[in-house]
Protein backbone atom coordinates (compact mmCIF):
# COMPACT_ATOMS: atom_id res chain seq x y z
CA UNK A 1 0.00 0.00 0.00
CA UNK A 2 1.43 3.31 -0.97
CA UNK A 3 3.04 4.87 2.11
CA UNK A 4 3.64 8.17 0.55
CA UNK A 5 0.54 10.62 0.41
CA UNK A 6 -0.29 14.17 -0.23
CA UNK A 7 -3.66 14.54 1.31
CA UNK A 8 -5.51 13.07 4.24
CA UNK A 9 -7.99 11.42 1.76
CA UNK A 10 -5.43 9.57 0.15
CA UNK A 11 -4.07 8.58 3.70
CA UNK A 12 -7.72 7.30 5.21
CA UNK A 13 -7.29 4.41 2.62
CA UNK A 14 -4.06 3.26 4.36
CA UNK A 15 -5.37 4.27 8.23
CA UNK A 16 -8.39 2.39 7.58
CA UNK A 17 -6.21 -0.41 6.54
CA UNK A 18 -4.15 -0.10 9.73
CA UNK A 19 -7.30 -0.43 11.93
CA UNK A 20 -9.01 -3.20 10.22
CA UNK A 21 -8.91 -5.88 13.44
CA UNK A 22 -12.06 -4.55 15.61
CA UNK A 23 -10.35 -4.48 18.80
CA UNK A 24 -7.68 -2.28 17.97
CA UNK A 25 -10.23 0.18 16.78
CA UNK A 26 -12.05 -0.27 19.89
CA UNK A 27 -8.66 0.61 22.21
CA UNK A 28 -8.76 3.91 19.71
CA UNK A 29 -12.12 4.99 20.76
CA UNK A 30 -11.24 4.29 24.36
CA UNK A 31 -7.98 6.66 24.37
CA UNK A 32 -9.04 9.25 21.83
CA UNK A 33 -12.84 9.47 24.33
CA UNK A 34 -10.66 9.69 27.15
CA UNK A 35 -8.21 12.31 25.43
CA UNK A 36 -11.21 14.78 24.49
CA UNK A 37 -12.47 14.13 28.24
CA UNK A 38 -8.92 15.18 29.74
CA UNK A 39 -8.84 18.35 27.61
CA UNK A 40 -12.52 19.11 29.02
CA UNK A 41 -11.84 18.12 32.42
CA UNK A 42 -8.98 21.14 32.05
CA UNK A 43 -11.23 23.28 30.12
CA UNK A 44 -13.99 22.90 33.08
CA UNK A 45 -11.60 22.84 36.06
CA UNK A 46 -9.25 25.40 34.83
CA UNK A 47 -6.22 23.19 35.97
CA UNK A 48 -4.18 22.44 32.75
CA UNK A 49 -2.56 19.49 34.70
CA UNK A 50 -4.90 17.18 33.06
CA UNK A 51 -3.20 17.83 29.54
CA UNK A 52 -0.04 16.78 31.08
CA UNK A 53 -2.56 12.88 30.60
CA UNK A 54 -4.15 13.97 27.27
CA UNK A 55 -1.62 12.08 25.65
CA UNK A 56 -0.69 9.14 27.52
CA UNK A 57 -4.19 7.70 27.44
CA UNK A 58 -4.57 8.76 24.24
CA UNK A 59 -1.59 7.37 22.26
CA UNK A 60 -1.33 4.77 25.49
CA UNK A 61 -4.60 2.87 24.22
CA UNK A 62 -4.50 2.95 20.50
CA UNK A 63 -0.36 2.44 20.22
CA UNK A 64 -1.82 -1.17 22.65
CA UNK A 65 -4.44 -1.82 19.79
CA UNK A 66 -1.44 -1.23 17.10
CA UNK A 67 1.49 -3.55 19.39
CA UNK A 68 -0.66 -6.39 20.90
CA UNK A 69 -3.61 -6.60 18.75
CA UNK A 70 -3.29 -5.19 15.46
CA UNK A 71 0.88 -5.70 15.26
CA UNK A 72 1.39 -3.46 13.22
CA UNK A 73 3.79 0.37 13.48
CA UNK A 74 1.27 3.30 14.67
CA UNK A 75 0.57 5.59 11.41
CA UNK A 76 1.16 8.29 14.21
CA UNK A 77 5.05 7.73 14.02
CA UNK A 78 4.91 9.10 10.23
CA UNK A 79 1.83 11.12 9.88
CA UNK A 80 1.17 12.25 13.04
CA UNK A 81 -1.50 15.34 12.33
CA UNK A 82 -3.25 13.11 9.46
CA UNK A 83 -3.33 9.80 12.19
CA UNK A 84 -4.98 12.34 14.97
CA UNK A 85 -7.87 13.51 12.26
CA UNK A 86 -8.30 9.89 11.18
CA UNK A 87 -8.74 9.08 14.29
CA UNK A 88 -11.36 11.24 15.20
CA UNK A 89 -13.28 10.40 11.59
CA UNK A 90 -13.09 6.49 13.15
CA UNK A 91 -14.77 7.58 16.28
CA UNK A 92 -17.13 9.39 14.34
CA UNK A 93 -17.53 6.57 11.94
CA UNK A 94 -18.19 4.21 14.87
CA UNK A 95 -20.45 6.32 16.77
CA UNK A 96 -22.77 6.40 13.35
CA UNK A 97 -22.34 3.22 13.05
CA UNK A 98 -20.60 2.95 9.31
CA UNK A 99 -16.88 2.17 10.69
CA UNK A 100 -17.22 -1.82 9.88
CA UNK A 101 -18.64 -1.03 6.60
CA UNK A 102 -15.95 2.09 5.90
CA UNK A 103 -13.20 -1.05 6.52
CA UNK A 104 -15.26 -3.21 4.03
CA UNK A 105 -15.30 -0.30 1.61
CA UNK A 106 -11.62 -0.03 1.99
CA UNK A 107 -10.73 -3.87 1.31
CA UNK A 108 -12.64 -3.79 -1.64
CA UNK A 109 -10.48 -1.70 -2.49
CA UNK A 110 -7.48 -3.04 -2.28
CA UNK A 111 -8.39 -6.02 -4.09
CA UNK A 112 -9.42 -3.87 -6.97
CA UNK A 113 -13.34 -3.55 -6.49
CA UNK A 114 -14.53 -0.60 -7.54
CA UNK A 115 -15.61 1.16 -4.32
CA UNK A 116 -18.75 2.66 -3.21
CA UNK A 117 -17.91 6.17 -1.48
CA UNK A 118 -17.17 7.02 1.78
CA UNK A 119 -19.11 7.04 4.17
CA UNK A 120 -18.36 10.58 4.48
CA UNK A 121 -19.47 11.25 0.54
CA UNK A 122 -22.66 9.98 2.02
CA UNK A 123 -23.33 11.46 4.94
CA UNK A 124 -22.80 14.85 3.66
Amino acid sequence: MKLDFETFEDFWPYYVHEHQDPTNRALHYVGTSLAIGTVAAAALTLNPAWLVVTPVVGYGFAWAGHFIVEKNRPATFQHPLWSLRGDFRMLKYAALGKMGAEVDRVKAMANGVTARPSADTVLN
